[in-house]
């Protein structure tokens, strides 16, 4: 059946295609500056790169499916983007990437002050989209995330490169950095469509959950995936020397000898040819890239436990098929 083919992110960007378009057309408008054409020309290179747009698209899901139907939910999921768009820019940065989204990052084709300043150009006009909406409560939660994001970034710094960091630090790096949008693109989606507190919880929970999932498997896509797949480099994770779920869960099991190579690799950044395929051995030999799938799968069926309490709604099935999809890209 042509319905089980189609991705669930396709199946809502078809059902939303109307508000993504006037989306769009917002955040070009946003982008705009009339005194720094460089602004524009950066913004536009990551924006019409294309991407998902997941984020934007959960935010108007989540009002649409609480039967809003006023103007703001447009200018929450532009302001979601933006938000999205400044991390992007500045992680670049902090991670020295050459790729993001298949192609070459920003701070590759202009320069790391640029990257930054740009995304803090992007992060003032958020801000400038949420208080349109009036809603001091919306201020409240995207205001809170960006905050956490930012936290969480700090945190993976200095959990980067120390062999003691444990799974409850990375999930709070990964709550901070990815889940925190997620869960905040849903919740304000909820509270400017009125809906119940119980509702908004879910939307939260629902993000929250989607979001975790969503980063562990990047971070096992990073040694089992294609670049076509993840638009970066295999290996960048790796390379960059992050302590993922997978490589804590080898680094708790290991002998003595892939502690030393986990010191050398890793704590000490010496890495030679054949260290990133001997890295996969290892996680395989523990089966931690197992058992870190399996932890993105109970997440996953978190966030489809979350709609339970929400309308009965086309979206609701398809936000239930998001989530399998999220981790359906490990099988």
């Amino acid at each position: 059946m042509d319905h089980d083919r189609v991705k669930p992110q396709d199946q809502l960007a078809t059902y939303l295609a109307e508000d993504m378009a006037a989306v769009n057309t917002l955040i070009r408008a946003r982008m705009a500056s009339e005194h720094a054409p460089r602004i524009p020309e950066v913004t536009a290179h990551l924006v019409e790169a294309g991407g998902k747009r997941l984020r934007p698209m959960l935010t108007l899901a989540a009002a649409r499916m609480c039967g809003y139907d006023g103007p703001f939910h447009v200018h929450l999921a532009a302001t979601v983007e933006f938000i999205h768009t400044a991390t992007l820019l500045h992680d670049d940065v902090v991670d020295e990437s050459a790729r993001r989204r298949g192609r070459p990052t920003a701070n590759l084709l202009w320069d790391n002050k640029t990257s930054v300043l740009v995304g803090d150009y992007l992060f003032s006009r958020s801000f400038q989209l949420m208080v349109e909406t009036g809603s001091l409560r919306v201020l409240d939660i995207l205001a809170n995330a960006s905050a956490t994001i930012a936290e969480g970034e700090v945190l993976q710094l200095t959990a980067a490169q120390d062999l003691a960091t444990t799974e409850a630090i990375y999930l709070q790096v990964v709550r901070g950095k990815t889940a925190a949008l997620f869960s905040a693109a849903t919740e304000v989606g909820g509270v400017i469509a009125g809906a119940t507190e119980n509702q908004v919880r879910a939307l939260y929970d629902y993000g929250d959950a989607l979001g975790v999932a969503f980063q562990i498997v990047d971070d096992l896509l990073d040694y089992g995936g294609t670049a076509a797949v993840i638009g970066k480099n295999i290996g960048d994770d790796f390379r960059e020397r992050k302590l993922t779920l997978p490589v804590i869960k080898a680094i708790r099991r290991a002998t003595a000898e892939e502690r030393a190579f986990r010191h050398r690799t890793i704590a000490r950044g010496d890495q030679t040819v054949g260290d990133l395929e001997q890295a996969i051995e290892i996680m395989a030999r523990h089966g931690a890239m197992a058992a870190a799938r399996d932890e993105a799968l109970m997440w996953a069926e978190r966030a489809r436990a979350a709609l339970v309490v929400l309308p009965d709604h086309p979206l609701r099935g398809m936000l239930r098929g998001l989530a399998d999809y999220v981790v359906s890209r490990i099988n």
